[in-house]
């Protein structure tokens, strides 16, 4: 995703977390709702931005900026499962299960 990437500060830290996301674009927000979603705001801003780039470069920006408030806002009286951003809960959606072992559960490996 090269054109978000351009949208970074040239400074070594770039945009880290978020937080600085949302604060660099200006991106109203519940603090608290992205200490809960996090991951899961990230997740759905990267697919967002991921299947709809902006049509043109000049608009980047402002593109990204209303794509990571619908990111923001897809978790506001929601929760991570209805929303199922991360992979963990498409697969239980579809009612994908995962079987260990009681043999493989401990410290080391067994046999």
């Amino acid at each position: 995703m090269k054109w978000l990437e351009a949208l970074e500060p040239e400074s070594e830290e770039g945009l880290e977390g978020i937080e600085a996301w949302l604060e660099g674009l200006g991106v109203a927000h519940d603090p608290q709702l992205v200490r809960v979603y996090r991951l899961h705001i990230l997740q759905r801003f990267h697919d967002y931005a991921t299947a709809e780039p902006p049509s043109h470069p000049a608009e980047a920006e402002a593109h990204a900026r209303a794509l990571l408030q619908r990111a923001h806002d897809d978790f506001v009286g929601s929760d991570a499962r209805s929303q199922a951003a991360l992979r963990i809960h498409r697969q239980a959606a579809r009612g994908a299960t995962a079987e260990v072992p009681v043999a493989h559960i401990g410290r080391g490996r067994v046999g």
